[in-house]
């Protein structure tokens, strides 16, 4: 008896042992408003639509102390229309973002799952859609994925620690599939920020993308709908951007060049279309062989007060359309205008709005017919204008 009490007086004095750090984070977003567009296949439209500044969201993240500099991390981030409550990204539970990985402060992050393309990460903060402006400031089709209409998924990703304000990362997506080149992706990127400048660069690459089920890009076969912006045979992007901030006052300039070889369909947007193939005009008759966009911004943004910004963009874009009957070099042209007032800590109200007007060469297809990305459709005619007012809370 007296030994067992000698026991617990001896282990009521040992050190306790020294357990991980962990801690999980339950975070979200709501962006609900109402839209109102004056040409959708010859009609206005008004409608209520969720999530065109930053889509609306909720999703877990956490990490875990493994002492030494080292932790693990995680995230899953669900996608959802407030207006409906239906699930966003083709239905995807958890379409935004689900990825777990190991971090050390020392040699950066490295994560499996399904993620955002360095695209994404790095060169579209230096645009308006990718920093401040969203959905209806996209470029043409979102064509450079600069406003994140796909993922990437099988992906493992690394992503450097800062040195200097210098920071870099790169992607592979496997293709899941017995012929291992069948829709994967590598995307590499680096970005710099210091004393009030923002430079970033980004390449992507794709072979095959949305053209199956699964793989890094699913396509409209998958049963939770399309995750690309066009089904083709290979999907090349690349480009730069500078940002720079004074004080109240920030402008920016990004390039931005895409080519897709042998488009089948633009799932994301051109459901009307889903061919892309000219029935009229100088090609009529040929097939599509490949589509290029290059598109060049400039943006700016003023904080007039700590609770109130505004915002405009102007975007060229220079589209090259080839086809087996020859060759077309359409324009686009995009101008965006927003207004931002927070009346809380964390919630804003704003009003947006883009206009779109195609120019130059026919292709005879209804890429000719204006689109401002998050109009319900089509326009009838080469101009179209969205106007968004909206509120915004996250939590």
């Amino acid at each position: 008896m007296k030994r067992n009490i000698l026991c617990v007086i001896a282990l009521c004095g040992a050190p306790a042992p020294a357990f991980a750090q962990s801690s999980v984070t339950l975070y979200g977003l709501i962006d609900e408003g109402i839209d109102y567009t004056n040409n959708v296949r010859g009609h206005a439209v008004y409608e209520m639509t969720s999530g065109y500044a930053q889509g609306s969201r909720w999703g877990l993240k956490g990490t875990e102390d493994l002492g030494g500099g080292n932790s693990v991390v995680f995230q899953i981030e669900s996608g959802f229309n407030a207006g409906s409550g239906a699930l966003a990204q083709g239905g995807r539970m958890f379409g935004r973002q689900a990825f777990v990985g190991l971090a050390n402060e020392r040699y950066g992050t490295l994560t499996l799952g399904r993620q955002y393309d360095f695209v994404v990460d790095y060169l579209a903060l230096t645009t308006a859609n990718g920093n401040w402006g969203g959905y209806l400031l996209s470029h043409p089709y979102d064509n450079d994925n600069t406003d994140n209409t796909f993922r990437l998924n099988n992906t493992v990703k690394y992503a450097s620690p800062t040195f200097g304000g210098f920071s870099f990362g790169g992607t592979y997506s496997f293709s899941n599939d017995t012929n291992f080149a069948n829709n994967r992706a590598v995307s590499v990127g680096a970005q710099y920020e210091a004393g009030g400048w923002l430079v970033a660069a980004a390449y992507l690459n794709a072979s095959n993308p949305a053209l199956t089920s699964g793989g890094a890009i699913a396509g409209a076969s998958s049963s939770n709908g399309a995750d690309g912006n066009f089904a083709s045979s290979r999907l090349q992007i690349f480009g730069a951007g500078v940002n720079y901030t004074a004080g109240p006052a920030t402008a920016g300039f990004a390039y931005t060049n895409t080519y897709i070889g042998q488009p089948v369909a633009n799932v994301a947007y051109l459901t009307g279309d889903e061919t892309i193939q000219p029935v009229t005009g100088p090609l009529a008759g040929g097939r599509v062989t490949s589509l290029r966009y290059q598109n060049f911004e400039v943006n700016g943004k003023y904080q007039f007060t700590p609770a109130c910004f505004v915002g405009a963009q102007y975007v060229y874009t220079l589209e090259h359309y080839d086809a087996t009957t020859g060759s077309v070099k359409p324009s686009i042209h995009t101008m965006g205008l927003m207004v931002d007032y927070n009346i809380s800590k964390r919630t804003d109200v704003y009003l947006q709005g883009a206009f779109q007007f195609v120019a130059g060469d026919k292709t005879g297809s209804s890429l000719d017919q204006a689109y401002v990305p998050g109009a319900q459709d089509l326009s009838s005619t080469s101009r179209q204008v969205a106007v968004r007012a909206a509120i915004r809370h996250s939590f």
